[in-house]
């Protein structure tokens, strides 16, 4: 077959010996697939491999869902103990009404520890995150092991009582003088039933 006799006028197309038809067939189908690869497949390519590097990270994401949810039970566990603990401490705050009386334990404390005051300061309160700060500076004279019994008595009491920023000095005759800063806490209510305080804190 000459290609040379052939007339390629796309209206002579019908005249076309059928190699020739064939090849052209080939062609235009060989144009439209790669059109439509250009046009839609490589987007969907694209896509694609966007979602395969996003993979690992949704796999991590769902694994440590997975693993929350699995230990869902013992969270909410873990979070009623926090709330029973934290409750028990709000008990422990006293209330305003309940400060003055809290500062004659503090001071009955160091007394019948055997110590001699020589400072007993209430600060202002200080506002925290839920609560009310309040700072006693103290000074007091007395022995070692009277410092130790004190310490202690404020630990007994039925009010949450913490020493801060404790330093001794000794003096003559086994005496000693310790400077600290006893805190107590409260949430700044003035009633005394512990039930209304936790719904108030819990509102």
């Amino acid at each position: 077959m000459n290609l040379s006799e052939v007339n390629w006028d796309i209206d002579s197309a019908g005249s076309w010996p059928l190699p020739v038809k064939i090849g052209a067939v080939v062609i235009i189908c060989s144009l439209v697939i790669g059109a439509w690869v250009y046009y839609d497949t490589i987007d969907q390519i694209d896509a694609l491999e966007r979602i395969e590097k996003e993979e690992p990270g949704l796999k991590k994401t769902f694994e440590a869902k997975q693993k929350k949810a699995v230990n869902l039970p013992a969270y909410q566990q873990q979070l009623e103990q926090i709330e029973k603990s934290l409750d028990e401490m709000v008990r422990q705050m006293p209330t305003k009404a309940e400060v003055a009386s809290l500062l004659i334990d503090i001071s009955q404390a160091g007394l019948s520890s055997g110590l001699e005051f020589e400072l007993f300061k209430p600060q202002g309160e200080r506002k925290k995150e839920f609560y009310f700060e309040l700072p006693i500076d103290i000074v007091v004279t007395g022995k070692y092991e009277e410092f130790g019994l004190f310490v202690s008595g404020l630990v007994s009491l039925p009010r949450i009582v913490t020493v801060h920023d404790v330093k001794i000095t000794p003096l003559k005759d086994e005496l000693m003088k310790m400077t600290a800063i006893v805190k107590t806490y409260n949430e700044g209510v003035e009633d005394v039933d512990p039930a209304p305080r936790k719904k108030r804190r819990k509102r």
